[in-house]
């Protein structure tokens, strides 16, 4: 996997679309950061509008969040198109606390590293499209701030901290077009029949993302069902 540099674009160094769209400031410094000369911002595409079309044709869409709403538009373009979804990932990340005035009043390092197994979580929205072959998906693994309010809030007896996610830095990249290139995200998986449990231990990960990874691997022929131990389900490679 080779490191990126975090150096952006130049703004005139790309052609101006169509105008931008509501976005965060992650969204948009990711996009800026992969626009190249002859690439263009925000360009209608069917009845999409897409956020970067490179100059040699293929359409790049920034996907901070979750990938549901890119069913569609996948499903639509996919067939005469080449897409490449690309998802920042937090590998390293600092809470900054700020006032009113956007003063900094504190800042920590979280503990929580996300890898490259984290688009997992997301790629359950279509696993059925990860060996299409005009789909590349790309994780950026960031350097990122998550910028705050001074305190969470608290109303209707819920907390919340909202905030922004600031890109520091691209640390490296990881592109998943094939499934030699999904099994290349994971550590070896184990050669002998294995529990949802047992991979979220090898992955270091939650359950849940565990089994929404095995979801996807089943999806695309890795993985299939081996029985079950106990009452746990056991998986192995296909």
């Amino acid at each position: 996997m080779a490191a990126v540099s975090s150096k952006r674009m130049a703004a005139d160094s790309v052609t101006p679309g169509i105008g931008e769209l509501r976005e965060g400031p992650l969204h948009a410094a990711v996009k800026a950061l992969l626009a190249a000369p002859g690439d263009r911002l925000e360009v209608p595409v069917g009845r999409y509008v897409i956020d970067l079309v490179r100059a040699d044709g293929e359409l790049v869409e920034v996907q901070t969040g979750n990938f549901g709403p890119l069913g569609k538009k996948l499903d639509a373009l996919l067939d005469e198109h080449r897409v490449r979804v690309v998802h920042p990932v937090a590998a390293e990340r600092r809470i900054v606390r700020v006032d009113e005035h956007g003063e900094v009043l504190a800042a920590r390092r979280s503990p929580k590293r996300e890898t490259a197994v984290a688009v997992f979580d997301k790629l359950v929205a279509f696993p059925s499209l990860l060996t299409h072959p005009n789909l590349v998906i790309e994780v950026l693994l960031l350097r990122e701030d998550h910028v705050r309010g001074p305190e969470p809030i608290k109303k209707r007896r819920r907390t919340r901290d909202p905030g922004e996610r600031r890109l520091v830095e691209v640390l490296d990249r990881v592109v998943i077009n094939t499934p030699k290139d999904i099994l290349a995200v994971l550590p070896p998986l184990p050669s002998d029949a294995f529990t949802t449990r047992e991979l979220a231990g090898l992955l270091g990960c939650t359950t849940m993302l565990a089994q929404r990874t095995l979801y996807c691997l089943r999806a695309v022929g890795v993985v299939e069902a081996a029985g079950k131990r106990g009452r746990a389900p056991l998986h192995a490679i296909a």
